[in-house]
């Protein structure tokens, strides 16, 4: 990988980071699929994956490092931000 923090100060990705973001390209769609590779591959529990697949896409080494991925990720989660304050009855508020 290129450092995408040299120089800049941005944050570099760690090798699980990294692995993370790999695995989740690569990811089955089906729940319990994924969740058993989660803990074969990465030997971290799902709840842990998503908590910090969550902070990892917020890094800008992490749209450096695969952008396409991380967009997608970053609209999928605005999608259903947008639901759930939809059905909370509010649909424009931002957070």
């Amino acid at each position: 990988m290129t450092s995408a923090g040299e120089g800049n100060g941005l944050e570099e990705l760690s090798e699980m980071d990294q692995q993370i973001l790999d695995f989740e390209a690569h990811a089955h769609k089906a729940i319990a699929l994924k969740e058993k590779a989660i803990r074969a591959e990465l030997d971290i529990s799902p709840v842990r994956y998503h908590q910090r697949l969550n902070v990892i896409v917020e890094l800008p080494a992490a749209l450096a490092y695969n952008p396409v991925l991380v967009k997608r990720l970053l609209r999928k989660r605005g999608e259903r931000e947008e639901i759930r304050r939809a059905a909370h009855g509010n649909p424009d508020e931002e957070h």
